[in-house]
């Protein structure tokens, strides 16, 4: 009865380890595919207000 207890709690732990590789790997699915949660504010487009090239000035 032993070796069959003994290749019962192999099984077992086979089963237990490949359950932990299928929720890390839906774990990381999940995380990709979610929704993003950047906190970001909502402020539009910029207009530009640098100063613009000047051709005389570029030394090509």
């Amino acid at each position: 009865m032993t070796v069959f207890r003994t290749i019962k709690h192999q099984i077992r732990h086979l089963f237990i380890a490949l359950q932990r590789v299928i929720k890390y790997v839906v774990q990381a699915v999940t995380k990709i595919f979610a929704p993003t949660d950047d906190q970001y504010p909502a402020i539009g487009v910029q207009p530009f207000t640098g100063d613009s090239a000047d051709k005389k000035k570029q030394n090509h």
